[in-house]
């Protein structure tokens, strides 16, 4: 994990290995015809921000195009690699060309890994098409989730936990999508079992502006609710139970259940795929 490179934005992303000092040729930037660039069919943001797509074509229509797309020849023209809003805020204002970033691009495959990593480092995209991107590049890219953290300079925990939020119902993800609520609101949600629980639980967050922190309390009084009454002996020990799995979720970035029996217990630990069993084992053994 040492010698991770954490690709940056635009054209950095997408050619991190030009050497010092050629960043500023641009033999490869040309102006083309804006009407032979084809969209990108890899493209994996799913909504655009209506407010700041207005905002960035008034720009362009003022200042003229600071930052050029980048594109890969295709047939007769162009298929766009990074720079969607660009290129619709030039079309929508009836400009003939555009400056393009023209770079080799040997397969599909390779053009939808740099379309995904190109747009998971801008800052507007939302987790749920993070957590799209990510489910790509393993699956349609051939990918570990140890190798997409490498590619996108992340840790392995950060991209199970945006795996994660894909096993939330459909309405949450759009929330979550839309900025109606939070990751931090949804992360809370996730711990939830059942999905009943998960959209009462969300329905009550929208409608009443429920901060994180309160969510994360009714989310505990939920799991109260669902245990049995305990023995009596077992009463005393609650609280260190309670203490117990938070410090131990917060550990393993993982549901945890500490069971206590009459004598010992049992503590299960919850993983979603065979990567995350992997993370798991990883951080178990402090590696």
């Amino acid at each position: 994990m040492a010698n991770r490179k954490a690709l940056g934005r635009g054209l950095k992303a997408l050619i991190p290995d030009v050497p010092e000092g050629k960043q500023e040729n641009n033999s490869n930037i040309q102006f083309i015809e804006v009407v032979k660039v084809s969209p990108n069919p890899f493209q994996p943001r799913e909504t655009f921000d209506q407010e700041k797509y207005i905002e960035l074509k008034n720009s362009i229509a003022e200042k003229g195009i600071v930052q050029p797309i980048t594109v890969r020849r295709y047939n007769d023209g162009y298929q766009l690699i990074a720079g969607e809003r660009r290129l619709r805020s030039v079309s929508d204002l009836g400009l003939n060309t555009i400056p393009a970033f023209i770079i080799d691009v040997e397969s599909d495959e390779e053009m939808m890994e740099l379309s995904i990593i190109e747009n998971i480092h801008r800052e507007d995209l939302n987790p749920i098409d993070i957590a799209n991107s990510y489910k790509r590049l393993i699956e349609e890219c051939n990918l570990t989730q140890e190798s997409v953290a490498q590619k996108v300079g992340k840790d392995r925990a950060t991209v199970a936990n945006f795996l994660r939020l894909l096993k939330l119902p459909k309405p949450i993800q759009e929330s979550l999508q839309s900025g109606e609520i939070t990751m931090g609101h949804a992360r809370a949600i996730l711990s939830l079992e059942k999905n009943k629980e998960q959209i009462d639980l969300w329905k009550k967050t929208v409608k009443n502006s429920l901060s994180v922190r309160k969510v994360e309390q009714l989310v505990r009084g939920y799991s109260q609710k669902k245990k049995p009454a305990a023995p009596a002996t077992l009463d005393t020990k609650t609280y260190y139970i309670e203490d117990a799995e938070n410090k131990l979720r917060t550990k393993l970035t993982t549901k945890v259940l500490v069971k206590p029996k009459k004598k010992g217990g049992v503590i299960e630990i919850e993983y979603y795929t065979e990567e995350d069993l992997n993370r798991l084992i990883a951080v178990i053994y402090g590696e």
